[in-house]
């Protein structure tokens, strides 16, 4: 084998890798995401339809905390109406948020939600959310946005509090763009 058949032999080797790297890059974010979805992982809580709760009541009762915060790209106000809340497990409750546009313009957010510790993301059942869809606010505009919910009565006792987090993000905003800044 000649030195030219050895080099084309290592360049076809380096754009396979190329491209495999390539795809699987591409492929790694959906493949992430129904990962979380399943396992719960990542601090992403179940998504179930309203019919299949399957929710036993409990006795017991933790503690969920609210947090709220908005993203520096967005004009928002953003806050929980309530700080912290005691729920009992397997009761299917509500909480609510409010966002203000505090800006000139309509403005589509997104909002990304953490449920802590996340061992407790397993447990935490939401059955509709405003973070699952886009929210658009007119300048001005405030609004009241549900999150109903429940958690599985077999939370581990250990677990006494649970903290749900969300931020909310300009629609289409890409967080590694730092020309805001």
């Amino acid at each position: 084998m000649n030195l030219q058949e050895k080099n084309r032999k290592v360049t076809r080797r380096l754009v396979l890798v190329a491209v495999g790297m390539f795809g699987f890059g591409f492929a790694l974010w959906p493949l992430y995401t129904v990962l979380c979805e399943v396992t719960g992982l990542g601090g992403r809580a179940i998504q179930v339809s309203e019919d299949n709760t399957g929710a036993v009541a409990s006795d017991r009762i933790v503690s969920i905390r609210f947090d709220a915060s908005v993203n520096s790209s967005l004009p928002w106000e953003f806050k929980a109406k309530e700080k912290v809340s005691e729920f009992n497990l397997g009761v299917p409750s509500t909480a609510y948020y409010v966002a203000k546009n505090v800006g000139n313009d309509a403005i589509i957010g997104q909002a990304t939600y953490n449920v802590t510790p996340p061992e407790a993301s397993l447990y935490f059942v939401k059955t509709e959310c405003f973070c699952f869809t886009e929210q658009l606010l007119q300048a001005d505009e405030s609004q009241e946005m549900p999150v109903y919910f429940y958690i599985k009565p077999d939370l581990p006792e250990h677990i006494k509090d649970i903290t749900l987090s969300y931020t909310f993000y300009r629609h289409g905003y890409d967080p590694s763009d730092r020309s805001h800044l």
